[in-house]
């Protein structure tokens, strides 16, 4: 599967390319900014591009008005079409958000069933009970997801529904010809669902990529052979940020353990979930450290563990912002990319891990652990890479048995001698492919 090779690039549209948040009805071609980005990413070492919503919503793109047609403040299909085709061209793979869990008020079939409430063809495509209210004062109440009347519950178990986004689907594999989706909250849609996506997708084009969203709990449920190819994992999101905070990094890889280990009870060996530092939905990474130091060592950590690494647009470069400060705040609109030593080094990371067998689908074993260094195997049939990092102001004296004599860093492409013991520099991380 390519995406389990592959290196993400995070873009949520309606912020990068300036658009206002209320939908104003107006047409700009804004989308084809995205192409000006193109040089940028391939630089990164970008291979996809997952983009959050795209198409005609309420607001924010999670609350969609129609399925088929691209929200007028970024452009047109045809504007998208030129988008994509621009990245293929590039060897970049297109991801799309799936927002399948629920609609805006804005959706035709819920504005008839406003208008004609039981003799609506589409009341059954909500969970509605037409002698409630709800906060508009709609003289009926529905399902909004976790109680936000504006994301209206879609009824998944109604085939018409099914088939309406299905065929939706299928138009964005003719129309923009996309390698895959993200599922917004998947883990509220229902398993029955799922498995028909799966099979469906599979139908539609070979390796179609489907990622779900998930927060908490056994990923197995939503990732597996009839489900998901992968889920988004929150569970290392906070232990990444969380142990360089605290200095603690056994918080980080005791969870890589839990998830990838040896052991009979670890629970996603052998499977690709998605790594981030930083997205959409929380504060961006270089306001979420403590030590701007550790920016770069938890990139490293992110490439060398198991998983698929996604980058957020603007983070590559080190740009900051609070979610206490709004959503808004987190989905900026930048001029144009920036390049600097953080981009360079995240550059080199993505070459590391898109090169190398070991890195893209060893295993994981920890070889040396303290609070402040960590020093972790990936291992595959034909390659073996240690993965170092000292998150300390002070040079650390590392002892262990390398298993051969001689390594060349991934990243900076200089040789190692393991004759002499490991230094690690300060606030250093590298990648050594041991020599056999």
């Amino acid at each position: 599967m390519w995406a389990y090779e592959s290196v993400f690039y995070q873009i949520y549209p309606l912020g990068f390319c300036g658009a206002p948040y209320e939908n104003d009805g107006v047409l700009k071609h804004r989308i084809l900014k995205v192409k000006e980005w193109i040089p940028h990413m391939k630089k990164l070492g970008i291979s996809a591009v997952y983009f959050s919503p795209v198409f005609e919503s309420d607001t924010h793109g999670y609350n969609t008005r129609d399925y088929k047609k691209i929200d007028c403040r970024l452009g047109t299909n045809e504007d998208f079409k030129e988008v994509c085709d621009e990245l293929h061209k590039a060897g970049i793979k297109v991801v799309l958000d799936g927002v399948f869990n629920h609609v805006g008020r804005g959706f035709t079939a819920f504005l008839d069933v406003l208008e004609h409430r039981e003799n609506s063809r589409y009341k059954d495509w909500f969970h509605i009970n037409f002698g409630g209210n709800s906060n508009y004062n709609d003289g009926l109440w529905y399902e909004g997801w976790e109680g936000n009347y504006d994301l209206v519950k879609l009824n998944l178990y109604n085939p018409e529904v099914t088939a309406h986004i299905f065929d939706a689907i299928k138009g964005w594999v003719e129309e923009f010809d996309i390698d895959g989706l993200r599922l917004d909250v998947a883990y509220c849609l229902t398993p029955d669902f799922l498995r028909q996506l799966r099979t469906f997708t599979d139908s539609l084009k070979e390796d179609f990529f489907l990622l779900g969203e998930t927060l908490h709990g056994d990923y197995n449920q939503w990732m597996n052979p009839q489900m998901l190819h992968s889920v988004t994992n929150y569970e290392c999101y906070k232990g990444l940020f969380s142990s360089f905070n605290s200095m603690n990094m056994f918080e980080i890889v005791h969870s890589l353990l839990r998830q990838f280990g040896s052991e009979n009870w670890t629970l996603y060996k052998g499977q690709h979930l998605l790594s981030f530092v930083d997205n959409h939905d929380v504060t961006r990474i270089a306001s979420n450290l403590t030590n701007e130091k550790h920016l770069p060592l938890i990139y490293a950590m992110m490439f060398g563990m198991p998983g698929i690494p996604c980058v957020y647009y603007g983070s590559e470069w080190g740009a900051r912002a609070s979610k206490q400060d709004g959503d808004p705040a987190l989905r900026a609109c930048f001029d144009e990319p920036l390049e600097n030593e953080l981009s360079v080094w995240i550059s080199r990371l993505a070459q590391a891990k898109k090169h190398s067998q070991a890195l893209n689908y060893g295993s994981f074993r920890s070889v040396l652990l303290t609070n402040k260094q960590c020093i972790f195997e990936r291992k595959s049939e034909n390659e073996r890479v240690l993965v170092a990092v000292n998150a300390d102001a002070e040079e650390y004296q590392a002892h262990f048995d390398a298993g051969c004599g001689t390594a060349v860093d991934l990243i900076s492409g200089e040789e190692h001698d393991f004759g002499g013991g490991s230094t690690l520099p300060a606030y250093s991380a590298f990648f050594w492919k041991m020599e056999k």
